[in-house]
């Protein structure tokens, strides 16, 4: 009888012991009152139940089975999913605390640090100096309803250039609204045609839909095997190139840095650098800064730009709406400039904002959390530090919500007399500790953007198509914009 090395027999048995064990984890879930889910498979979980390109979906269908708070596994990372209203209200407001956390995923922390994706102390003291900062600037206050306006007129400059020929609007409304913000952080604005500023946003656009691909999904799920996906190399090589725009304008603004003088976000957090350079354990390093700026240049241009190109293809698709927009601005405002104070008296075009942000859904499966502590949430035990995906998409389409949850129905927002009325499931900035620090301005830039586009413009589809033709399902990214379309942008005056 031929000697068997014993060796090899014992790392076979060791393997088949740990992945029994791992399969047994896997099944077993962290405990008797986890919330229940599909059973995983092991290794990969659950990601065979998924839709990758549009897991929201797949998460919305699940919690028709195992209900509106359920546990789903991608990879070795177990998850509990969170949907409609009722339940998604409950944890991010009524129990902010416990679920302000931010789970660690391998490609945000290589790219996102800042405000969005920090926890703990950093992310506080980041957040509170951000927003005061913006509101110095004027954020949500006449000086930057200014700057809208200002670039309004850019913009209809711009459109006016086509003379009611079809273009696409990307683009150009990607520029006019990253002005906004860049005004803020940099103190100055770009003209449309400056290559730093089309890379720049390209950068963003281009990341924003590669952080939501299948191979980008992959990393995060088997982080050890990054060096497969090229995806994450072409990601990271844009943040790279973004960051060093950001830190090689902050050296320019520090040759003449004034105290007394402060010109611009950045101007602001250099000077608090200064104050506090003797801290060993401060805050305002260059490479938050790097962050900082990054999260509000890269939130303060993709949302907002997004939301208005879901407008007007909206607008195009239902012109009878258009017209009424229409109507009211001329009822209201005339030929007048619109402003902020005109908003209370436009029930109709309040509505139909309101419905856009609603119906075009764009941040689907909002930005995940983590619990912060130990909670008993709806009779279920979830472990601090557990991932939290509070799906906002289930709340924005609650069918116990919203009459025409799949339609697109300004009467959503209005009364029985045309009056608007708020609805506590419009949460497209989400909810509690976590929720966009940009609201204000966002809020306010999407009525001047829109109304003065609708003001002197009427939207119709390319020629050769017809209403019926253009379509409205959404592309896969982070955010989910609309398809490339063209449009014509015929003058009012």
């Amino acid at each position: 009888m031929d000697w068997v090395d014993p060796l090899p027999i014992f790392f076979l048995l060791v393997l088949t012991v740990t992945l029994l064990w791992k399969m047994g984890s896997f099944w077993n879930g962290n405990g008797q009152n986890f919330p229940p889910g599909p059973r995983p498979l092991p290794l990969i979980g659950s990601l065979h139940l998924l839709d990758l390109k549009r897991p929201h979906i797949t998460m919305c269908k699940l919690s028709k089975q195992y209900g509106p708070v359920f546990s789903i596994q991608m990879g070795a990372q177990k998850m509990v999913v969170l949907t409609g209203y009722e339940t998604v209200m409950e944890a991010l407001v009524n129990q902010a605390d416990a679920f302000a956390g931010r789970p660690f995923i391998p490609i945000f922390e290589e790219t996102l640090k800042g405000i969005i994706f920090a926890n703990g102390e950093n992310w506080r003291v980041m957040r509170r100096f951000a927003l005061s900062t913006l509101r110095d600037y004027g954020m949500g206050k006449r000086t930057t309803e200014d700057r809208i306006l200002e670039e309004c007129g850019f913009l209809i400059k711009r459109f006016e250039s086509y003379e009611g020929k079809p273009f696409e609007n990307t683009t150009i409304l990607n520029h006019a609204v990253s002005n906004i913000i860049v005004s803020i952080l940099l103190g100055k604005r770009f003209e449309y045609e400056n290559p730093a500023f089309i890379r720049l946003l390209n950068l963003i656009s281009a990341n924003i839909q590669l952080l939501a691909s299948p191979s980008v999904q992959l990393y995060n799920m088997f982080p050890a095997l990054g060096f497969l996906f090229g995806t994450r190399k072409t990601v990271l090589n844009n943040t790279n190139e973004l960051q060093a725009f950001i830190q090689a304008t902050f050296i320019e603004h520090l040759k003449d840095l004034d105290e007394n003088d402060q010109r611009s976000f950045i101007d602001s957090f250099l000077i608090r650098q200064q104050e506090e350079k003797n801290k060993s354990n401060g805050y305002f390093h260059n490479e938050n800064l790097k962050a900082v700026v990054g999260n509000l240049f890269g939130a303060g241009t993709e949302t907002t730009s997004t939301t208005l190109r879901w407008g007007l293809l909206l607008m195009m698709k239902y012109p009878e709406i258009q017209n009424k927009v229409q109507e009211e601005i001329a009822q209201v405002i005339g030929s007048a400039q619109p402003r902020t104070e005109h908003r209370p008296k436009m029930p109709y075009t309040d509505a139909v904002i309101h419905e856009i942000q609603r119906f075009s859904n764009i941040i689907p499966m909002n930005k995940p959390r983590a619990t912060t502590m130990d909670v008993t949430f709806k009779g279920y035990s979830i472990p601090k530090g557990t991932f939290i995906l509070p799906l906002l998409t289930s709340v924005l389409q609650d069918e116990t919500q919203w009459e025409k949850p799949h339609e697109f129905y300004p009467e959503h927002f209005l009364d029985s007399d045309g009056k608007f009325i708020k609805r506590d499931a419009f949460m497209p900035f989400s909810a509690g500790r976590r929720m966009c620090a940009g609201e204000t301005l966002a809020k306010m830039e999407l009525f001047l953007f829109f109304t003065i586009l609708l003001q002197r413009f009427t939207f119709q589809p390319a020629p050769g198509l017809s209403k019926e033709d253009l379509d409205l399902t959404p592309l896969v990214g982070l955010t989910a914009p609309p398809v490339l379309y063209k449009c014509c942008a015929l003058s009012r005056s």
